[in-house]
């Protein structure tokens, strides 16, 4: 397993993985999917993350005053049970650390709260929709 910061023109990955999981398998209208955060140059950090030399997985992450926004986290279906998605969360974490944040959030799927719970954080919100899928803020301290 390899995880990598991508920019710019290398986005494309991370963009592909996010259309199949999110677009496609979702249900997620394209438009909606992407945003100013996927521009070059935009205040967010992207990673992709390899599985056998294959791209697997991508998040995103951006800063909200003191807290980071851990978001687009997805594994490419036929990757998932390799341990990706909390690769792809502690990856964003340590980034988020090294730019002094101490705080982490995430709009998390509601089918993915136990994922999120293993991993430190805690549901701090009732349940809402985005894009006609339940979901909740969970947090943790970094």
């Amino acid at each position: 397993m390899k995880v990598v910061e991508v920019k710019d023109a290398e986005l494309e990955e991370a963009f592909q993985i996010r259309r199949e999981v999110f677009v496609e398998e979702q249900g997620v209208p394209l438009q909606d999917e992407f945003d100013g955060y996927d521009e070059p140059g935009a205040a967010a950090r992207h990673i992709l993350v390899y599985y056998e030399d294959q791209p697997a997985a991508a998040g995103r992450l951006r800063g909200l005053e003191d807290t980071a926004k851990l978001e687009r986290i997805c594994v490419r279906a036929a990757m998932r049970k390799f341990g990706l998605g909390s690769a792809v969360v502690k990856s964003l974490e340590k980034i988020a650390q090294g730019e002094g944040f101490h705080k982490a959030k995430v709009h998390a799927q509601t089918q993915a709260r136990n994922f999120y719970e293993k991993l430190g954080y805690s549901q701090v919100s009732g349940e809402f929709m985005e894009d006609g899928i339940p979901h909740i803020i969970m947090e943790r301290t970094l």
